[in-house]
């Protein structure tokens, strides 16, 4: 399911990966099926948040979500379709997420761009501030969405084994890789699709090293540190 990304700039891009997302389980018409499918899909990422995806069965949402067991089986023929829908809906949500962000921070590296004169001293700068912005959003991630990455951990485990959920983890990849190389053009990278990978992994690594130690201080100084030394060797030869 990863859908073709149109030259269209890194919100285009989210928005894109958003409405390519499609639903496995049984549609609704009327608004009260609606809202109890979504209690079902809610209930199974609490779950998956609290005890990872093994622990997603429909006698066990159907606890969560309040809701008759006959209600799981009725909109989900079996826990794949229930798991993938989850992720789905995840998917969904956070390319509208990022699809702002993404939009938002274009604006201010284009006015960082701006009050520089292609100097030296002047790209050094303007390393050190993506550097910063990008250590700020991970440690936003990790304080303000820190559900949304433990289960984005948990599905993209899971999607070793399947083929479906593995799909989608490949399109939710793309909203990071593809903005990422849409900023690191703008601010002048030579090879942006190079220097897109290795960013994007460097943050996936810091997310994945912040849930496992939890705040701390150090860390904080040498993600930025470490950013800063990367951004500076991408910029400094642009």
């Amino acid at each position: 399911m990863t859908p073709a990304m149109p030259d269209q700039g890194a919100a285009g891009i989210a928005t894109a990966v958003a409405e390519s997302v499609q639903y496995q389980g049984r549609k609704t018409a009327r608004l009260g099926s609606e809202q109890r499918r979504q209690r079902i899909l809610d209930a199974a990422m609490r779950i998956v948040v609290r005890d990872g995806v093994r622990g997603v069965r429909h006698r066990a949402v159907a606890a969560e979500a309040g809701v008759p067991l006959s209600a799981t089986t009725y909109y989900f023929k079996d826990i794949e379709d229930l798991l993938a829908d989850s992720f789905a809906q995840y998917v969904e949500r956070s390319a509208a997420y990022m699809a702002k962000l993404w939009a938002n921070t274009e604006v201010v590296l284009r006015q960082l761009l701006a009050q520089g004169d292609g100097s030296p001293q002047a790209r050094a700068r303007l390393a050190n501030e993506v550097a910063a912005m990008t250590a700020d959003y991970v440690q936003r991630q990790l304080l303000n969405r820190r559900d949304f990455l433990m289960a984005e951990q948990g599905f993209r485990q899971e999607a070793l084994l399947c083929p479906r959920l593995a799909a989608l983890v490949r399109a939710h990849e793309q909203i990071l890789l593809h903005g990422t190389r849409q900023l690191l053009q703008v601010v002048g990278s030579r090879q942006p699709e190079q220097d897109a990978q290795m960013l994007t992994a460097i943050i996936e690594q810091m997310e994945y090293q912040g849930l496992l130690k939890g705040a701390d201080a150090q860390a904080d100084g040498q993600m930025l540190a470490m950013l800063t030394r990367y951004l500076q060797l991408v910029l400094a030869s642009a």
